[in-house]
């Protein structure tokens, strides 16, 4: 019985829907998703299992035109994370490509399409070739996916296409199976109920922080941050979680805590269920919201990730 292991490493824009295929494979939650782009800020390797293959996923950061220092550290993460891995799947947004082609194309469609082309040149300079997968297919008329997938694989870089609907799994057991003849013999390298490697306390904050993008992603852009401060075995068997949740702006506060502290109480509460879940276990969870309107550029943050402050 030959056992494989390796590495596949899912890169695309922000929101072409990473996260959701990664916990799609793996058949449990292991990166956070919301409906707001840029929410997963390092690789979260989820671990999938296909008959004697184990295949870990990097689920990397969206690759978009960077501006600022966290920006560029997501970016040279997701990177390198492709870099490292024994395949490459590029995750397309296939409804968003399209509609940036025509007239009167969304900003965020025209950016998506900007990211795509940004990952091909990428692909092109690293020498790498890529299985394509173009999601969101559901209702789509064949023409037009066959159209965009020739488009896509006659710049060079893809060695097969995949059309998928990671959402509802369409086409997805297919991709499994292909990734798992792709990953090389060996050991494996998890346990096989491991679906990911992110240490409790960073899971705990990961958490949170989607919590608090699902309930006020309209009023805060990304100028937020989750820490876990303080993570407790207690002899009852409990965990005591302690978070800081960081904004930039004193203004910013209230839009957290919201009316009678309602909407923080509500992320607390969404939150401690997840955990409760996922640990298997009572938890009790603190969270306080800190104003830092440097946390973006503090060294610790991003070695905490695994991000690289000087990128």
């Amino acid at each position: 019985m030959t056992t494989r292991a390796g590495f596949a490493a899912i890169i695309g824009a922000p929101n072409a829907g990473k996260s959701t295929l990664t916990n799609r494979l793996v058949g449990a939650k292991v990166s956070i998703v919301t409906q707001k782009v840029q929410t997963t800020r390092f690789p979260v390797r989820g671990v999938a299992m296909a008959g004697e293959a184990q295949i870990i996923l990097v689920d990397t950061p969206g690759i978009f035109a960077p501006r600022r220092r966290l920006d560029r550290a997501m970016v040279r993460s997701a990177w390198g994370g492709a870099q490292e891995a024994d395949c490459i799947v590029h995750l397309v947004d296939s409804v968003a490509e399209l509609a940036a082609a025509e007239p009167g194309a969304k900003s965020a469609d025209k950016r998506s399409a900007i990211d795509v082309e940004s990952i091909v040149d990428g692909l092109k300079a690293a020498g790498k070739k890529a299985i394509l997968a173009l999601n969101k297919i559901d209702g789509m008329r064949r023409d037009r996916l066959l159209g965009l997938s020739q488009r896509l694989f006659d710049t060079g870089v893809y060695s097969e296409v995949f059309m998928i609907s990671a959402a509802d799994g369409q086409g997805v057991d297919d991709l499994k199976a292909r990734l798992a003849e792709l990953m090389p013999e060996g050991h494996w390298l998890y346990p096989e109920e491991q679906t990911a490697d992110l240490p409790a306390r960073l899971l705990a904050a990961e958490i949170t922080r989607e919590k608090l993008f699902l309930r006020v992603h309209e009023e805060l852009p990304y100028a937020a941050a989750v820490e876990t401060t303080a993570f407790e075995e207690r002899k009852d068997g409990s965990v005591r979680i302690e978070q800081q949740i960081y904004v930039e702006r004193e203004s910013q506060r209230p839009i957290i805590l919201g009316k009678n502290g309602q909407t923080l109480k509500w992320i607390g509460q969404k939150s401690r269920e997840e955990l409760i879940e996922l640990l298997d276990r009572p938890v009790h969870l603190f969270i306080h919201v800190k104003v830092d309107e440097r946390w973006a550029d503090k060294r610790e943050f991003y070695g905490d990730v695994g991000l690289d402050f000087d990128a």
